[in-house]
């Protein structure tokens, strides 16, 4: 496929044959810019390297204070005392629980509420009477 196909293809109907180059050429130089610095096309190159930064910095802290602390292999630990105490024993339980029903329980008669004692609704009257 040659360039006159290419830019021919991308031409909008209607419009005159120099637009689709110029298309090509305008999505020609954006993948060169992104082929070429991808990292500064997105701001990503600055974010890194302050990480970086970071990093070093947290590294050096880290070494400081490992030289700082005493070898563990040297340490030695108090001795462990014996405060152990006894639990208080089980409270005692009933000697024998109740036997198992043989019938589920009865449930009581429902109760129906009063007059007024229900929601109250107001009554609609439609349509309503002439007065």
């Amino acid at each position: 496929m040659d360039l006159n196909a290419l830019a021919a293809s991308l031409t909008p109907a209607g419009l005159p044959d120099w637009v689709g180059l110029a298309a090509l050429l305008v999505l020609a130089l954006v993948a060169l810019a992104y082929l070429l610095m991808p990292f500064s096309v997105f701001g990503v190159k600055g974010r890194l390297d302050a990480i970086e930064a970071q990093l070093d910095e947290l590294q050096t802290e880290i070494r400081t204070l490992a030289l700082r602390l005493p070898e563990p292999s040297r340490t030695r630990r108090p001795p462990v005392e014996d405060d152990w105490a006894e639990p208080p024993p089980p409270a005692r339980r009933d000697p024998e629980p109740p036997p198992p029903r043989a019938t589920p329980p009865v449930p009581p008669p429902p109760a129906w509420p009063g007059p007024g004692a229900g929601r109250s609704e107001p009554r609609v009257e439609w349509p309503r009477p002439p007065r």
